[in-house]
């Protein structure tokens, strides 16, 4: 069994940032991306803190837009509208969840595709699905990018996605799909999931239920990709039970370390894409 090591991952797809905007640097072009808070949640704070510490580590540009709890959703349109005319910023990550005032798919819908770096845009999801598309949900695309890492094969596997959701199950079940996996996704109504699991040569499980795939539902040499990010007993945790789950598994990902670490760089990724494509490179 192999743990997928999330961190080494993200600091090789960090160290080619690093370069390309380095070389970006020498023709006269910046990396910029703008992130917008509303309110005070505190997970929300620290993942832009770690989105701010990121981008500088890489040598972007970050703006941040702190706005009030009690912004209408007016304001913020108004913000993303300067923004999405600002050339110096080439991305625009709205941080969610919104206060309950604003309206987040008429928010997601104003970001010009072309800066959409959470790829949440209707435009970026329709060119997912034709595979045709320059951003993927981060993700989604941090998990790929780990199965390239590993020298994972997808054609022709059983993959099983547990959960729908449009920034996780959706363009994961799409992305594995191109790579010609046979996918199934599964989701709460499902009927006898284990039924599915135990099939799954790669078993992606984004369902948010701590510890809720067990050694039982999994396939003895399957893959094992835990999204979950949960909390029990004051300690983070995973939807998989790791400890049964790894001796089965040939692959699979902890919680912390996993996945985790993956989606910030993926979003780093994604604004350089965004950079590059701006500037016709």
């Amino acid at each position: 069994m192999t743990i997928i090591d999330g961190k080494a991952v993200s600091a090789a797809v960090k160290e080619e940032i690093k370069s390309e905007t380095a070389k970006l640097k020498e023709k006269g072009i910046t990396v910029g991306l703008a992130v917008i808070l509303v309110g005070d949640d505190p997970a929300s704070k620290i993942y832009v803190a770690n989105k701010k510490k990121a981008c500088e580590d890489l040598g972007f540009v970050s703006e941040e837009y702190l706005l009030p709890e009690n912004t209408k959703t007016s304001e913020l349109l108004e913000l993303i509208n300067v923004l999405n005319n600002e050339k110096s910023i080439n991305g625009i990550l709205c941080q969610l969840p919104l206060p309950k005032q604003i309206d987040e798919q008429t928010v997601i819908n104003a970001i010009s595709p072309l800066k959409d770096v959470d790829a949440f845009h209707p435009s970026n999801v329709g060119k997912i699905m034709i595979d045709d598309y320059d951003f993927v949900p981060c993700t989604p695309a941090g998990i790929m990018e780990m199965l390239k890492y590993y020298n994972i094969e997808i054609s022709g596997k059983n993959c099983v996605v547990i959960g729908r959701s449009n920034i996780v199950g959706k363009p994961m079940s799409m992305l594995l799909l191109h790579q010609n996996g046979t996918v199934t996704t599964c989701h709460s109504r499902t009927k006898d999931l284990s039924e599915y699991t135990r099939k799954a040569d790669i078993l992606v499980s984004a369902v948010g239920k701590a510890n809720f795939v067990t050694a039982d539902m999994v396939k003895d040499g399957a893959v094992v990709i835990d999204v979950g990010m949960n909390r029990e007993n004051g300690k983070l945790c995973g939807d998989v039970v790791f400890d049964e789950v790894s001796k089965k598994a040939s692959f699979i990902t902890p919680v912390p370390g996993g996945v985790g670490p993956m989606t910030i760089a993926m979003l780093m990724k994604n604004t350089l894409t965004a950079a590059k494509k701006q500037n016709n490179i």
